[in-house]
């Protein structure tokens, strides 16, 4: 791998944030101990994904009072997905680091990221090896999906690692060139490849607020991720209705050699029910994932914008803004 050196170059830290008022002085102040002594040009891409609360007017008078700060303000809440690939497109750096405002995402970290970087990785991404913060229904649930993603993946992801990485302009050059609306930024950090390395850390407790992604937000995330990288779901019933034929093919025969050998008629309604509603509700399972991969492709084929910006703070093309 060719080694490379940090100085003279630009880091920027993609900041998505949805009602982040709380802990907005607590970030900027860990940023700016985190990055003292980094010896980059430093850059603060903030993406307001239609926060209800203070904090884009926060982000607003931080814009103007520290030029490295940047703002995407989001014209609604697109979710962090859309919020994330906002700042990607955006972030101008050398080298670009997604993180959580909510700080479960340690900056200081940066710092190996870097070393990495320097050694020739261009994907360096933090692996969570202790989530004692999170409950253990969370912790069970996210090794869960882990577990199921990649084993149905053609692009499996790193185990426990999240959106917290730092990557290279030539990563995230590849992943702004991704058109698909339904993103699962998990996944397309692994598809796009390049040489990648894991540094682990223990998460801490979120430094404010609550967490907005309840269970059944998770649920509907684990869906997006299944179905946006793998078409294993839809194959698994082909396999289901073959062994159902058999199984119905042999119960045929059974019953017919009953009646013919034994001469006893075919035993009545509660058995004949509890078929016909077993094969039901899996013909309704099937509809289902059917349908979920029908309604992705009813989203792609629409083509609207993954998100809309209502206005950019801190940016040279910005009207009356900084050059």
């Amino acid at each position: 791998m060719t080694a490379r050196t940090r100085r003279g170059r630009t880091l920027s830290f993609v900041v998505p944030m949805h009602n982040e008022a709380e802990g907005l002085s607590l970030l900027f102040d860990r940023l700016d101990a985190a990055t003292a002594a980094l010896e980059v040009d430093l850059e603060i891409v903030c993406v307001d994904d239609g926060s209800r609360d203070s904090t884009l007017a926060d982000l607003r008078a931080r814009a103007a009072a520290d030029r490295r700060v940047r703002v995407v303000a989001l014209s609604r809440n697109f979710g962090k997905e859309a919020a994330l690939t906002a700042g990607l497109e955006a972030a101008t750096g050398d080298m670009v680091v997604p993180l959580d405002a909510d700080l479960q995402d340690p900056p200081e970290l940066v710092t190996e990221f870097l070393t990495l970087w320097e050694q020739g990785y261009d994907v360096v991404y933090g692996v969570r090896t202790d989530r004692s913060s999170d409950t253990f229904a969370k912790r069970q649930t996210a090794s869960l999906f882990y577990r199921l993603f990649n084993g149905l993946s053609d692009y499996p992801i790193p185990d426990s690692a999240g959106d917290f990485r730092l990557m290279d302009r030539a990563v995230v050059d590849a992943l702004r060139q991704l058109p698909e609306r339904n993103r699962f930024m998990k996944g397309l950090f692994s598809w796009v490849g390049f040489k990648q390395a894991g540094v682990p850390y223990a998460r801490p407790a979120r430094a404010a607020g609550t967490s907005a992604w309840s269970y059944r937000k998770l649920f509907r995330f684990a869906i997006d991720g299944l179905t946006a990288f793998t078409t294993a779901p839809l194959r698994v019933w082909t396999g289901v209705g073959v062994v159902a034929a058999l199984v119905a093919a042999a119960a045929a025969v059974v019953l017919i050699v009953r009646v013919l050998v034994v001469g006893r008629d075919v035993p009545g309604y509660a058995s004949l029910m509890v078929v016909i509603l077993f094969a039901f509700a899996l013909q309704m399972i099937a509809l289902g994932i059917l349908g979920e991969y029908v309604g992705r492709m009813y989203q792609e084929v629409k083509q609207r914008p993954t998100y809309l910006v209502r206005e950019r703070i801190g940016f040279a093309d910005a009207p009356g803004d900084r050059a």
